[in-house]
C-alpha cells in the first residue's frame, strides 16, 4: 500500500487543484482564458456534486485536474477517493505543496477491489499520491490495511470464514507479530465457557466453537482488553431468521473483524500496552444439538439465563468472553466490538455506531477523536432502569428482554453483567455499507475503528 503513498521529492506528477465554493471564483480568475472558458463551457461552477475535470496544460502530454471538495482548509478522509477511482495511472500531487492530510486514507482504500470470487475483473495500475509528510505514510497505510481486514472478512461467505477461519486470521495477524496465540474448544470450552458453547454447538464440526485468545506486548504494560463478537454465520437458531433478515449473516461475525483489526494497529504502531484479544467464534446454527427457547444454561461467570430467544446469541458468547477479560488481571480498559442489534440501526442508522461506556471521560475521549478522524460515533445510554427487562423469574436473567423497546440499551446491559471493574466501551455496530461511496464500496464496512485507536494513541501515548 507504501506504493499508493510516496514521499514528495519534486519527481514528476500531475497537479490537482482543489477547489471549494468559497474559493472557487478567486482560483478561476487565476487561470488563463482558454481554462476559463472551458470551464464556462462545461458548467464547472466549483459546487459540490462536480467531482473534478482535466484541465489541458500548454504541451502535447501535459494535463492537471481540478476537483470540488467541502473545504480545502480541512480535508476530509474521502475527499480524494473519486480521484483515486477514476483518475489515470501514474502519479499526483496537490497543488501549492498542499499535503493531503487525512485525505490519504481515502486514496488508497478508493483503489482496492473485492475480486475473490470474480473470475475476470479489470487490472488497474496504481495512482500514486506523493506527500510532504512522508512520516505519516506508514501510519496510514496501516489504518488502510486495518479496514480492508475488517471489510474483507465481513465480505467473504461463511463457507471461507467459519470459525476454523477466523482462528487463522488471528493466528496470521499474530505471526507478524510474535504474539501468542491458544484456542480453546472441545470439551475445554463446554466446561469452562459454556455459553460459548451452548450457541455453537449445533455447526458441523468443521466450524466447530472455540475461544480464541492473543496476547502481546509486556507483562507490566498496561492491560487492553479487546473482544469481538465472531458469529460467522446466525441462522437464529430454533427461533429462526426469515430468509430477508439471514441474507446478510455472513457479517454477524463483524465484531470480530473489528477486534482483530484494532489488534493489528496496536501491535503495529507498537502501542505500549499488554494486549489480550479474545474472540468468541461460533456459528449458530440448526441441527439435533441446538439450544433452545427456555433453556437455561450457566455461564463462566456462574450466573444462569434463560434462553428467551435463540437469536439473542451474540450476548451470550460475549458473556464468557468479557468475564474471561478480567479474570487474571483486571484491564485497564476492555473494549468490545458486535454487530449485536438492529435496535441500534433502527435508532442510527447504517453509518454511525452505537457506543456504551461505563465512564464520561472515556465516551467524550472517543467520540471527540473520532470526530478528528472521520470516523463518528453517538453515545447510547447504558440506562439503569431498563436492567430490569433482563428479568427470568426462574434464572438469575434473561438473554432477551420482553417486547421490542430499547433493545440495543437492554442488550448492552446484559453484556455490563460480564465485565470486570474497568473502563468498558462497547460497540454496537453494524458493520455493513448498503450503498457504495467513493472509496467506500457496498459490502463489509469498519465503523469505530480508526475512532477507538485514534483514543488509544492518546491514552497510551508512544
Amino acid at each position: 500500500m507504501t506504493d499508493l503513498l510516496k514521499a514528495d521529492q519534486g519527481q514528476d506528477a500531475r497537479t490537482i487543484h482543489l477547489v471549494d465554493e468559497d474559493s472557487f471564483a478567486d482560483w478561476k480568475k487565476e487561470q488563463p482564458q482558454r481554462l476559463r472558458t472551458l470551464l464556462d463551457a462545461n458548467r464547472y461552477e466549483g459546487k459540490q456534486g462536480y467531482q473534478w475535470m482535466v484541465l489541458p496544460g500548454e504541451g502535447e502530454d501535459d494535463w492537471s485536474v481540478v476537483s470540488t471538495v467541502a473545504n480545502v482548509d480541512e480535508l476530509s478522509p474521502w475527499c480524494l477517493a473519486k480521484l483515486g477511482e477514476e483518475l489515470p495511472e501514474g502519479s499526483y500531487r496537490l497543488a501549492g505543496d498542499k499535503d493531503p492530510g487525512p485525505a490519504k486514507l481515502g486514496w488508497i482504500l478508493a483503489q482496492n477491489q473485492y475480486c475473490r470470487y470474480k473470475s475476470e475483473h479489470e487490472e488497474r495500475g496504481d495512482r500514486t499520491l506523493l506527500t510532504s509528510s512522508p512520516a505519516d505514510i506508514d501510519r496510514t497505510a496501516l489504518a488502510a490495511e486495518a479496514t480492508l481486514l475488517v471489510r474483507d472478512m465481513i465480505d467473504t461467505p461463511t463457507a471461507d470464514m467459519g470459525p476454523d477461519r477466523i482462528e487463522a486470521q488471528v493466528r496470521e495477524v499474530a505471526g507478524r507479530f510474535s504474539a501468542e496465540v491458544e484456542v480453546i474448544k472441545g470439551d475445554a470450552l463446554e466446561q469452562g465457557y459454556p455459553m460459548i458453547h451452548a450457541v455453537g454447538k449445533a455447526a458441523a464440526r468443521a466450524h466447530a466453537p472455540r475461544l480464541i485468545e492473543l496476547v502481546w506486548g509486556k507483562e507490566d504494560a498496561p492491560r487492553l482488553a479487546i473482544v469481538g463478537k465472531g458469529v460467522a454465520f446466525d441462522s437464529g437458531g430454533l427461533d429462526i431468521k426469515a430468509a430477508s433478515g439471514m441474507r446478510l449473516m455472513k457479517k454477524d461475525m463483524g465484531g470480530s473483524a473489528h477486534a482483530l483489526a484494532l489488534a493489528l494497529m496496536v501491535m503495529g504502531r507498537n502501542l505500549p500496552v499488554r494486549l489480550h484479544l479474545l474472540i468468541p467464534a461460533v456459528e449458530n446454527a440448526i441441527s439435533e444439538e441446538s439450544f433452545r427457547p427456555g433453556d437455561i444454561i450457566k455461564s463462566r461467570k456462574g450466573l444462569t439465563v434463560e434462553i428467551d430467544n435463540t437469536d439473542a446469541e451474540g450476548r451470550l458468547i460475549l458473556g464468557d468472553a468479557l468475564h474471561k477479560a478480567g479474570e487474571e488481571e483486571t484491564p485497564d480498559l476492555l473494549v468490545d466490538f458486535a454487530t449485536l442489534t438492529g435496535a441500534a440501526r433502527v435508532a442510527l442508522g447504517p453509518d454511525l455506531p452505537a457506543m456504551f461506556a461505563n465512564d464520561d471521560s472515556l465516551a467524550h475521549g472517543i467520540a471527540t477523536s473520532g470526530g478528528n478522524v472521520g470516523d463518528d460515533v453517538w453515545r447510547m445510554p447504558l440506562w439503569d432502569k431498563y436492567d430490569e427487562m433482563l428479568s427470568s423469574s426462574i434464572a438469575d436473567m434473561s438473554n432477551s428482554a420482553q417486547g421490542s423497546f430499547a433493545g440495543c440499551i437492554t442488550a448492552a446491559l446484559f453484556l455490563r453483567r460480564f465485565i470486570p471493574d474497568c473502563d468498558w466501551v462497547h460497540f454496537d455496530t453494524f458493520g455493513w455499507r448498503p450503498t457504495a461511496k467513493p472509496g467506500r464500496p457496498k459490502g463489509g464496512e469498519a465503523y469505530g475503528l480508526r475512532a477507538t485507536f485514534a483514543y488509544l494513541e492518546e491514552r497510551y501515548g508512544q
